[in-house]
């Protein structure tokens, strides 16, 4: 959580420039896409090629349009689900540029197949990390939880990328072996999370469909050439004039039997049954 609680102080060495941008018409959106080709772009274009330290300088200047956009969007009072949906895309499309750069370069020139699949394993556990803790939300419940959030993921990996750039060695392997396990625990603390609060509320209760037949209220003066369907009771006392429609199948009620208005049809007749 340590990136969380920086990200206010971040925040106000930044408000003054997005300040200035909320004041132009640069929109929040392109501020947002703009972050992410940058991010996208510089670590492909430096973390393929061995180049960490100043591929970790140009990312870092790109991730801090991450917080202006919002700013943006807040001060022109134009915020919306639309710019949350594609500042979270966006924020997944930066991740896997920076994860899958340093697979590529490890599985090539890096020469480390394991750390390859080290930074692999980041990549596709930080995805379900932030899957996790959407789908939880879809569903109605909490998951701001984790004991390595996007945030302090990018803290860990830009820092030791760009020590390690600067010549600190076994740094940046480090960070991604400690980065694998740390987003491990946090898929599972999340997962775990959830469970408690759907076992604590449990499911709402679905609609079931009543299985019971039928039944025309006793009393009831059914209409001539009323059809009844197959297997109505028919409780005692119900009038069913000439024309009435009884199909085979349906019960009458116990005690003395359904009339039939005007004496026709035999339905009077204690016993019989349709």
């Amino acid at each position: 959580m340590l990136a969380s609680k920086a990200r206010p102080q971040i925040q106000k060495v930044l408000d003054p420039v997005s300040q200035w941008a909320a004041r132009s018409s640069i929109s929040p959106d392109v501020v947002t896409i703009i972050g992410t080709v940058g991010v996208a772009g510089a670590a492909l274009g430096f973390f393929t090629r061995g180049v960490f330290f100043l591929g970790t300088v140009v990312v870092t200047l790109f991730v801090f349009s991450d917080l202006m956009d919002g700013v943006i969007a807040r001060a022109r009072g134009i915020s919306s689900k639309w710019g949350a949906f594609l500042d979270s895309t966006s924020d997944r499309v930066g991740d896997s540029a920076i994860f899958g750069s340093l697979v590529i370069w490890y599985a090539g020139d890096g020469d480390s197949m394991p750390l390859a699949i080290a930074a692999l394993a980041c990549l596709v556990a930080g995805s379900i990390t932030s899957y996790v803790k959407a789908r939880a939300e879809g569903l109605g419940f909490t998951c701001d939880v984790g004991f390595a959030e996007r945030g302090e993921r990018l803290l860990v990996l830009l820092v030791a990328a760009g020590l390690y750039g600067l010549g600190v060695p076994y740094l940046l392997p480090a960070a991604l072996w400690f980065l694998v396990g740390a987003t491990t625990l946090t898929v599972i603390q999340r997962v775990v999370h959830v469970y408690r609060q759907w076992y604590r509320a449990g499911d709402p209760p679905a609609p079931s469909a009543s299985t019971a037949a039928p039944t025309v209220p006793t009393g009831t003066v059914v209409a001539p050439g009323t059809a009844i369907p197959p297997g109505t009771a028919i409780p005692s006392g119900t009038a069913i004039p000439p024309g009435g429609v009884v199909p085979p199948g349906s019960a009458v009620g116990p005690g003395p039997a359904a009339a039939v208005a005007g004496g026709g049809g035999g339905l009077g007749t204690p016993g019989r049954g349709f």
